[in-house]
């Protein structure tokens, strides 16, 4: 489906940020994850704050989300993402594949886990049997908890422009804060990647910093569940092109 027009706010935006003597890296394929908390009036959503030491968004409100490990790809699951989440994940890209789909979503399981001590699954079946050793994912076994893609929504992408001191092709998902099974202390702190986490309305998340993206996601977001929040609805993809920020439908 394409739907291709450009954003000119966007742009603005994203310009202020370049480092015209910086190389002009490859993305590299990365998740994050929207945890919406739908049972409050207005609706929640969880932010977290990078600590201010890092070099890509120092000090920044984000959600939750890093780079594919090798550990994504054999992590098992209970539950599939949707055919039409799997059918976005794989336009648009070299070599697609279901397991290069299910690796992005469970990459943005994991990374949320690492960075905020939030498991999200079920603990219907008991504790996956085997994981990946040495991986963050042995604390989903310890803790009785199978990753669930089910529950997810994929709902934009964008890839991170030229002239950035890092680059990412980033796959945003969405899940409710019923599918958090588990907690564990201790992942946020003044020398953790982030550094204070909150759940704040869309209004109060629109006056923290914010990079661009974020802000532009947090619109599309609320879109979608004006929409009824539906899996077949299309998926955002935001990258540039000559120059100009472009939003194409998936």
């Amino acid at each position: 489906m394409t739907d291709a027009r450009t954003l000119t706010g966007m742009d603005t935006l994203v310009a202020r940020e370049r480092n015209a003597s910086l190389p002009t890296l490859r993305p590299v394929d990365a998740s994050t994850l929207i945890i919406m908390d739908r049972r409050a009036k207005p609706l929640k959503i969880l932010m977290g704050r990078r600590h201010d030491g890092h070099r890509f968004m120092p000090g920044k409100f984000v959600f939750p989300g890093g780079r594919i490990e090798a550990g994504d790809r054999s992590m098992t699951v209970a539950g599939a993402l949707h055919p039409r989440a799997e059918q976005a994940l794989m336009a648009r890209v070299t070599r697609p594949s279901v397991q290069r789909s299910r690796a992005l979503a469970l990459a943005a399981i994991r990374e949320t886990f690492e960075e905020t001590g939030l498991l999200l699954g079920t603990r219907d079946y008991g504790s996956p049997e085997s994981v990946p050793a040495g991986t963050p994912w042995e604390a989903f076994r310890e803790h009785g908890v199978f990753p669930d893609l089910e529950a997810l929504h994929f709902i934009g992408r964008a890839i991170t422009p030229p002239k950035r001191v890092k680059r990412f092709d980033t796959r945003f998902f969405a899940v409710d804060r019923t599918a958090i099974a588990r907690e564990v202390e201790g992942a946020v702190g003044p020398d953790s990647e982030l550094v204070e986490l909150a759940w704040v309305t869309m209004a109060e998340a629109r006056r923290l910093d914010l990079p661009p993206i974020t802000g532009v996601l947090l619109g599309e977001l609320e879109a979608r569940i004006a929409a009824g929040f539906s899996p077949q609805l299309p998926v955002p993809f935001f990258y540039q092109k000559r120059g100009h920020f472009v939003r194409e439908l998936l």
